[in-house]
Formats: structure tokens, C-alpha cells, sequence
């Protein structure tokens, strides 16, 4: 069984992107993304999207330069693990982290949304030696200790100035405590080499939703106004941020959802714009931001 990097002809790439077969998928995607991020693109000969989206996924992993790895998967020649994946359109494309899927999304998609899935894919493997003083900054955001992450992030930034995860985090700790302002403030300072980040994108995200909360209208009101007129969009919409606003992250997912059911096109994809907002505010394996993907999905490409 070959390991990942190990030379063979039709390896693409070099190390990062590779040809998988069913005898090497167990140690070209399971076992390495133990160490890296694999992301596993299912496509076919056949598949015009395919054509696409797999060298613009093959160069966003390449910008990565090593924090990410790449997997491709002929579905024609490769059925067995198509059917174990239930891989059931292609392009499909699935990210493997710690031996487990963590991410994934379904037909071709903007540059932009595959940069943003590379760069949230790269930052779950750390930055090197600084990775244990990030997991601590986040750690002590996470408990509420909002000073001490923004203390420890802004240290990091003393000893490197362009890390989009120490920047995105002092930003939310900023946001964590009520300073809105400064978090404005470091947003538009951020440096332009790491500005279309994720994690950048993410902060930003997190101040957009906050800036709806504050106006976002009683949940209460919104509902029974939704149940009364079912088909009232905007009534569903304002009603899927006010769910966000009071922490039902997963009912305003939900909400968002069902008005793309309805009308994909309402307001020019606005419900779409806002799930995409939510989802770069979360964590890449947030289990709502998954199962919301999945479902979204399922709804475009049904």
C-alpha cells in the first residue's frame, strides 16, 4: 500500500495532490489526514463541472503549501468507495480531518468559496510553533476569558504580524467584549496578504450577524407571523435572524433553509447570502454548519 508522498506516476502535484484507488484510500486519505487536512474530489471523465472545479481545488491547495493535501477519486473506476460514501452526483467533494469527514460540499462552485473552504481546512492542522499558544488563546475565548485570549493573541501578532488566526481571534475577543468598535477598527486594518482568509472572513461574519442582532425583531412576533403567512419571505428571513440573534443558531439555519425551498431566487439569493454568513462564522466541523451544508446542497443540486 503506498503512503502519502510517496512518488508514483500518476501522482499530480508532487506530494500534495494525488490519484486515489480503493487499495490506497485507507493510507492516501484515512491515515493522512491524521497529520494534514485531505480534501477527496469524486469526479469522472465524463463530468463537464468536474473539469472545473478540480484544477481550480488543485491550485487553492497548491497556494496552501502543505497545510492541506488533495485526493482524487475516479468514481467509474473507484464504485466501491462511491457506494461506502454515497456519493450520489458528482462533482462531490468531502474533507477528511483526523480520519474522520469533516466538511464537505456538492457541484461546482465559486473561486471564492473554494478559497474559503481550502483556508478553514488549513487552519485546523495549527501554525506551527505557535499552534499550542492559538489553541490556548481560543481555549480561554471559548470559557469567557475574553482579556487573557485578546492579551495572548495580540502577543502573537507581536511575533507574527500576519497570522489570520491570531487577527481573526483578537478581533472576536474584541467583539466577545462588547467593543464593537476597535473589532470595526482591526477589520479594516487587516493586512492584505491574509484579508481573504478564513479565518479573517470568519471575524467578519461574526461582526455582520452581531450588527443584525441589533435589530433583529421579537422571535415570538416573527413565528406567528410566519405560521399565519407561510409564504411572507421576508417575515421568514427576519425571523431566521432573530432565531440567530437569541442563539438558535440551528432553527435560523432551519428557517433559511425552507425559504430556499420555497424561492431560491427571493431577494436576489438572500437566504443563501445569509447561510454562507453564518457558516463562515462557525467553526469548519460545527456540527450545524455540516449538517447545513449537506442540506443546502441536497436543496441547489437536487
Amino acid at each position: 500500500m503506498l503512503e502519502f508522498g510517496q512518488a508514483k506516476d500518476a501522482a499530480v502535484g508532487g506530494d500534495l495532490i494525488r490519484d486515489v484507488n480503493e487499495a490506497s484510500f485507507m493510507a492516501d486519505v484515512i491515515e493522512a489526514s491524521k497529520e494534514v487536512p485531505v480534501i477527496v474530489d469524486f469526479w469522472a471523465p465524463w463530468c463537464g463541472p468536474c473539469k472545473t472545479l478540480g484544477p481550480a481545488l488543485e491550485a487553492a491547495v497548491t497556494a496552501a503549501k502543505g497545510k492541506v493535501r488533495m485526493a482524487k477519486v475516479n468514481v467509474d473506476e473507484n464504485q466501491m468507495i462511491a457506494g461506502q460514501l454515497r456519493i450520489q452526483s458528482i462533482p462531490t467533494v468531502y474533507a477528511f480531518w483526523q480520519g474522520k469527514p469533516v466538511d464537505g460540499f456538492q457541484g461546482a462552485i465559486p473561486g471564492s468559496e473554494i478559497k474559503a473552504f481550502v483556508d478553514k481546512l488549513a487552519a485546523l492542522a495549527g501554525d506551527g510553533g505557535l499552534g499550542e499558544a492559538l489553541d490556548a488563546a481560543e481555549a480561554m475565548l471559548a470559557e469567557g476569558a475574553a482579556v487573557d485570549a485578546a492579551e495572548t493573541f495580540a502577543a502573537i501578532l507581536g511575533e507574527e504580524p500576519e497570522n489570520a488566526r491570531a487577527y481573526s481571534g483578537l478581533i472576536r475577543a474584541h467583539l466577545a467584549l462588547g467593543n464593537e468598535e476597535q473589532a470595526e477598527g482591526l477589520l479594516a486594518g487587516v493586512p492584505a496578504s491574509i484579508s481573504t482568509a478564513a479565518e479573517i472572513e470568519a471575524a467578519r461574519a461574526q461582526l455582520a450577524l452581531l450588527k443584525q442582532a441589533a435589530k433583529a425583531g421579537p422571535v415570538a412576533e416573527l413565528l406567528d407571523r410566519v405560521l399565519a403567512r407561510p409564504d411572507d419571505h421576508q417575515a421568514r428571513f427576519d425571523l431566521a435572524q432573530a432565531l440567530h440573534a437569541a442563539g438558535k443558531i440551528e432553527g435560523a439555519v432551519e428557517e433559511l433553509l425552507e425559504l430556499i425551498r420555497r424561492d431560491r431566487e427571493w431577494n436576489e439569493g438572500a437566504a443563501k447570502k445569509q447561510l454562507f454568513t453564518i457558516f463562515e462564522a462557525l467553526k469548519p466541523n460545527d456540527p450545524v454548519a455540516l449538517k447545513g451544508r449537506r442540506k443546502l446542497s441536497s436543496l441547489l443540486f437536487a
